[in-house]
C-alpha cells in the first residue's frame, strides 16, 4: 500500500504534464483561432495522456482491451502531433495515411494479444512505427533548418526525439519476453527508460512546440498591428520601426527611401466618392507590392502616400521607379472613362552616414514635393541626383 501509492503519484506525473501542455495550446489557439494546427497538437496532448492513464490505471482491466485502447490513444496522438507540425509549416497529414496507420497497428497489436501473446512484439510495432512517423514528419519539415532560431529547435528537438524511438527500444525491450506477466510491465526496464525519454525528450519537444506555436501568435498580433487594413501592405508604425532598424545597422549599405504619392487623388474621392477612393488605394496597394523586388518592403504612411524601403542601395531605384511607371500605367483602376488616368509622382533619398530617420523622410519629402511641383509623374531624387523624367 505504501508502495502503491507513490508509484502511482509517480506515473502520473506524465499525464498532468503533458495536459498542461495541451491547455496551453489551447489557450494559444483561443488568442489566435486561425491556427487550426493549435488544436491538432493539443488533441495530441489530450489522446497522449489518456493513454497513459489507461495504462497506469488498467482501465479496463482486460490486458488485451487494455493494450487496444492505449495503442488507439497513442496512435492518434503522433498522427496529430505529424499532422499539426505540418500543418504550421502549410503541410497536412494525408488522411489515407492516417487511416492506413491506424488500421495497420491497431490490426498488429491486436494479433500480439489474441493469436501470439508476445509483449515484445507489441513493444516493436508501437515504438518502431511511432519513431517512423515522427522521422518522416521531421524529413518533410527540414526547411526549418534555415528558418528562425525557434524553428531550428523545434527541427532538431524533433528529430532527436524520432531517432531515439529506435535505440531505446533495442536496449530495452528485450527484457520483455515471449508470454512475460502483463502485471510486471511498470517494472521493466523498459517502461522506465520510456518514462526517462518522455520526462526528458518529450517534455523538451512538447515545450518547444508550445514556445514555437506562441511565437507565431505573436508575430502574427505583432504584424496585423503593422499592415495597412484598406490596402493590405504595412503601415506607418511599420514603415518607423523598420526605418529605424535600417539606419542603425552597422558595416552595411545604406538603404534607400522611395515616397510615392498618388496624382490629383482628392479629385477622384471629391468627383466619385471615397468607394471608389478607397479602391484606388487598393489597386495601387496591390501593384506596388507585386512590383518591388523580395528583400523590399512597401508602405501606406498615410492618405494616399506611400513608401517603399529598399535594404540596400545597389542603384536599382532607379529601374524599380520605371518599373513602377509601367505597371501604373498598366493596372485596370476601374475607373470612369471621364476621370483622369492615374499617375504618381516619386521622391528618392539614399540614407546619409549617422542620418536620422526624420531627416531621411524630410529629404525624400521635399524630393517628392519637387516632382508635383514640376509637372507630377515623376521621379526627383534628393541631392545630387538627377530626375527621372
Amino acid at each position: 500500500m505504501n508502495e502503491t501509492i507513490p508509484r502511482l503519484v509517480l506515473n502520473l506525473i506524465g499525464p498532468g504534464t503533458i495536459s498542461v501542455f495541451g491547455l496551453g495550446f489551447v489557450g494559444a489557439w483561443l488568442i489566435d483561432r486561425k491556427r487550426v494546427y493549435l488544436l491538432a497538437l493539443a488533441t495530441a496532448c489530450l489522446m497522449f495522456g489518456t493513454g497513459m492513464v489507461v495504462q497506469v490505471f488498467h482501465l479496463p482491466p482486460d490486458f488485451a482491451i487494455n493494450a487496444l485502447v492505449s495503442n488507439l490513444c497513442y496512435t492518434i496522438a503522433v498522427l496529430m502531433v505529424s499532422h499539426g507540425l505540418l500543418r504550421r509549416s502549410g503541410g497536412a497529414l494525408a488522411p489515407w495515411f492516417a487511416a492506413v496507420t491506424l488500421a495497420l497497428t491497431s490490426g498488429l497489436i491486436a494479433y500480439f494479444c489474441y493469436v501470439d501473446r508476445d509483449v515484445q512484439a507489441r513493444i516493436y510495432v508501437q515504438n518502431f512505427g511511432f519513431g517512423a512517423i515522427l522521422l518522416l514528419t521531421a524529413i518533410q519539415l527540414r526547411s526549418l533548418v534555415h528558418g528562425r532560431l525557434i524553428d531550428r529547435v523545434l527541427f532538431w528537438t524533433l528529430l532527436v526525439f524520432s531517432v531515439q524511438f529506435f535505440p531505446r527500444t533495442l536496449l530495452t525491450a528485450a527484457s520483455m519476453r515471449q508470454g512475460a506477466d502483463p502485471a510486471g510491465f511498470g517494472q521493466s526496464m523498459f517502461w522506465q527508460a520510456l518514462q526517462l525519454s518522455l520526462a526528458v525528450l518529450g517534455a523538451a519537444l512538447a515545450l518547444t512546440m508550445l514556445i514555437a506555436a506562441l511565437t507565431d501568435v505573436i508575430e502574427d498580433m505583432r504584424h496585423e498591428r503593422d499592415i495597412d487594413e484598406l490596402t493590405g501592405v504595412r503601415n506607418r508604425r511599420g514603415f518607423e520601426q523598420l526605418a529605424e532598424r535600417l539606419l542603425s545597422r552597422t558595416g552595411a549599405s545604406a538603404p534607400s527611401l522611395i515616397i510615392a504619392d498618388i496624382d490629383h487623388f482628392k479629385q477622384i474621392n471629391d468627383g466619385y466618392g471615397h468607394a471608389l477612393g478607397d479602391a484606388v488605394l487598393h489597386r495601387f496597394g496591390t501593384m506596388l507590392a507585386t512590383s518591388v523586388r523580395g528583400s523590399d518592403v512597401v508602405f501606406r504612411i498615410g492618405g494616399e502616400e506611400f513608401a517603399i524601403l529598399l535594404p540596400e542601395e545597389d542603384g536599382k531605384a532607379g529601374e524599380l521607379i520605371a518599373r513602377l511607371q509601367n505597371n501604373i500605367a498598366q493596372t485596370d483602376f476601374a475607373l470612369p472613362d471621364s476621370a483622369q488616368t492615374i499617375t504618381a509622382s516619386f521622391g528618392v533619398a539614399v540614407a546619409l552616414p549617422g542620418e536620422s530617420r526624420q531627416s531621411w523622410y524630410a529629404r525624400a519629402d521635399k524630393a517628392l514635393y519637387a516632382a508635383k511641383h514640376q509637372g507630377r509623374d515623376r521621379a526627383i531624387f534628393a541631392g545630387p541626383a538627377a530626375a527621372l523624367t
